[in-house]
């Protein structure tokens, strides 16, 4: 069991993940610091309030925590506008040339094994055409 263990650890998706985990994370914590630290007192600037986190409303006697709600929406809005820019930046360096399926026109380049699966379709029916019409 611990070799198996072993190996499934030592498998490159497996440690790429970890580190994904654990730099996001890290960027989690930046995050929430920069939205408690910076953005918070500014939006508190102009609300009239110096800590979002503070901003709350009754109802009925229940406390409704609006500013941890709105804390946790700036987070969320900041970590998926990078992670956006990220996407977009990867997708723009496989169309550039790294690993890329596009000529230098635009164009893209076939994948050979999905021209050898079309040419196989094609005669396919090609044959099916055939002996539809040799039987009548």
């Amino acid at each position: 069991m611990f070799k198996e263990f072993q190996e499934f650890i030592s498998r490159g998706t497996v440690v790429d993940l970890a580190v994904g985990v654990i730099v996001g994370a890290a960027f989690n914590n930046l995050v929430s610091a920069i939205t408690t630290y910076l953005l918070n007192p500014l939006i508190g600037l102009f609300i009239g309030q110096i800590d979002l986190s503070d901003m709350k409303f009754q109802v009925l006697g229940a406390n409704f925590l609006i500013g941890d709600l709105i804390n946790a929406l700036i987070n969320f809005l900041i970590i998926m506008f990078v992670v956006f820019m990220i996407v977009k930046m990867m997708n723009k360096m496989r169309r550039d040339g790294s690993r890329s399926k596009f000529d230098q026109n635009g164009e893209e380049i076939p994948d050979p094994q999905t021209e050898y699966l079309q040419q196989i379709r094609d005669l396919l029916r090609y044959q099916q055409r055939n002996d539809h019409n040799n039987r009548y």
